[in-house]
């Protein structure tokens, strides 16, 4: 039954079910207004795209994973710039893309945007999650491996298992007890970013070597931010950035094209022609 789902239904499933208990239990720094414009505007966008660049489908459950993930990160106390944010997240798709694939992850684009011309009026928001919460999606995403086994689940694991090795390595280095490395890596918004964005099946390298030496050099690039430059939200920039060397990480170490099946076709996952549907 799971290895015939559509991928993006369970992640739509999974990532809906963390923001209605957010919401409702852990009160989560967003309103109902805030989500209910987000995901609706994320529909609109994305519909009018579809009529604009005439392209066959509508992409509905791409559009929801986007809106979904601006509902967990996304905050401000402005609606105006949620909907500007739900604008530039949904058009990247569109606009920005190289040889027919998409450049940058759509959420980390609409992110990194909005906080590079707001000057503070937008930020992300990590915490809120709670053990519970962190557990229970952490459960969640492993379970999505099995259902997105076939949609370069590699790159998440290669990404994580980078990552975990750069903290930890730091801890042992500095002598700090394992606690201190443990809670560092229990984040809601790590777990959402390593299986929902740096995992994007439309932006990642195309072949197995490439996804690792990208996962290998996001997640440097994150430690890099957050521990050397002490800065905010690394792996947002960090993932903004590699996403620029995707397209020469394809040159370098061609594979075939990745494109999104129907929940019956699910078990394939690649075609090495460029395929005008976008997710």
């Amino acid at each position: 039954m799971l290895r015939s789902m559509d991928p993006r239904s369970y992640q739509i499933a999974s990532l809906a079910g963390l923001l209605t208990y957010g919401m409702g239990w852990l009160e989560f720094d967003i309103g109902w207004v805030q989500a209910t414009l987000t995901l609706a505007g994320v529909l609109m966008v994305q519909w009018a795209c579809t009529r604009v660049w005439k392209l066959p489908a509508f992409e509905a459950k791409s559009a929801l994973i986007s809106g979904l993930s601006l509902c967990l990160l996304l905050r401000t106390n402005s609606l105006w710039l949620v909907a500007i944010a739900v604008v530039i997240t949904i058009i990247s798709k569109f606009v920005i893309r190289w040889r027919g694939k998409h450049v940058f992850n759509p959420t980390n684009f609409g992110l990194v945007a909005m906080m590079l011309a707001t000057d503070g009026q937008v930020w992300v928001s990590p915490g809120q999650w709670g053990n519970v919460a962190f557990f229970g999606f952490l459960m969640a995403c492993l379970g999505g491996l099995v259902v997105n086994r076939a949609a370069r689940t590699d790159v998440t694991l290669a990404f994580l298992g980078f990552y975990i090795a750069l903290v930890f390595g730091r801890s042992v280095y500095l002598g700090e007890p394992m606690a201190i490395p443990l809670h560092r890596l229990q984040s809601g918004a790590l777990l959402l970013f390593a299986f929902f964005m740096v995992s994007d099946p439309r932006t990642t390298p195309d072949s197995r070597a490439g996804r690792i030496l990208f996962a290998g050099l996001v997640a440097f690039g994150g430690w890099y931010v957050q521990f050397r430059l002490f800065g905010t939200n690394g792996l947002l920039w960090s993932l903004a950035v590699c996403s620029l060397l995707v397209p020469f990480i394809d040159l370098l170490l061609p594979g075939p094209r990745y494109r999104w099946r129907s929940s019956a076709e699910s078990s394939t996952v690649t075609t090495p022609q460029i395929q005008p549907a976008l997710s």
